[in-house]
């Protein structure tokens, strides 16, 4: 296949480049760099099956050729980011989904789209099916984030029905490992970072808050899988087993050997934090025989040797 993956210079992204390579398709990779990183794809540079555009999907997409598939994961994915840069945010979810989803409809390519257990909200459901239509916020800090990716499930089921587009999408689950940014703002490199510092771990409101935590080759597995089905439903690919932040944080100490422990701020807790986060995977299970394969500690200490090259 000649596959075209939006974001494809960012954390997700950039393995997709890799996986899709490895299972030998040629990639294109588009990325305007406002959260992404050339350095993800710089052991990619001379491979005569990749090509990078920079460019922002939110403006038209021009590609040359056929194109099989496109997988759209454009977009900035952590608080710190989106609410940095809310209207990008947005115009990526809404303006940017529009164009991939034309291009996929012009050049008769398959399209995945990249969503988000966020579209959960806070959920009354534990733990979150598919068919859970979530608790959420449209005018909290988070909404800019959270409603960009309703808006492009929504998108692409429109033009799945209205124009019989062959589209999948993925529920993404919190995903970690090597690649993150070290200041994206999300639990598990703020937890690396500061334990390979010798600090103390953050704690924002109780701890008490859950997780799960999946690392980035189960996710990028299952997006494989998901996009090699025929199944059009959104699915959750995350794992289901669940921790407490103050037990993450414990075993990122342990790991570390970081003897500093943690320290509570209980008034920091974000505005619309999720209290529970925890995926029902009985639909990737059945639909695609997936499951996650990583233990939370094998998974930590590849990321933790990663980010010891970049404290």
């Amino acid at each position: 296949m000649r596959v075209l993956i939006t974001g494809g210079a960012g954390f997700l992204g950039s393995h997709l480049c890799d996986r899709f390579l490895g299972e030998g398709h040629s990639v294109i990779a588009m990325d305007n760099l406002i959260t992404g990183n050339t350095r993800n794809i710089a052991h990619l540079a001379g491979n005569p099956n990749f090509l990078f555009i920079k460019h922002d999907v939110t403006n038209y997409i021009y590609i040359s050729g056929a194109l099989d598939a496109v997988l759209h994961f454009a977009s900035p994915a952590s608080p710190i980011d989106y609410l940095k840069f809310p209207i990008p945010t947005l115009k990526v979810g809404a303006l940017g989904t529009h164009n991939a989803l034309g291009l996929a409809l012009g050049k008769g390519a398959k399209f995945l789209l990249a969503s988000t257990s966020e579209i959960y909200g806070d959920p009354l459901e534990h733990p979150q099916k598919e068919t859970y239509v979530g608790n959420v916020d449209t005018i909290g800090p988070r909404g800019v984030y959270d409603e960009a990716k309703r808006f492009a499930e929504a998108l692409t089921m429109a033009y799945h029905r209205a124009h019989g587009l062959d589209t999948r999408i993925v529920r993404i689950f919190n995903t970690y490992g090597p690649r993150m940014r070290l200041d994206d703002g999300r639990v598990v490199p703020n937890f690396i970072g500061q334990a390979l510092r010798g600090e103390p771990l953050t704690l924002y409101g109780d701890g008490k808050q859950t997780r799960s935590f999946q690392f980035y080759e189960d996710l990028i597995d299952g997006v494989y899988r998901l996009l090699m089905s025929d199944y059009h439903e959104p699915v959750n690919i995350g794992n289901p087993v669940e921790h407490t932040i103050r037990e993450f944080a414990n075993i990122v100490n342990e790991i570390t050997g970081n003897p500093a422990g943690t320290v509570v701020v209980p008034e920091a807790r974000i505005q619309g934090d999720p209290q529970t986060r925890q995926p029902d995977i009985t639909r990737a299970r059945a639909i695609l025989g997936w499951e996650p394969r990583f233990e939370l500690r094998d998974g930590l200490r590849q990321t933790i040797e990663y980010f010891k090259e970049v404290v």
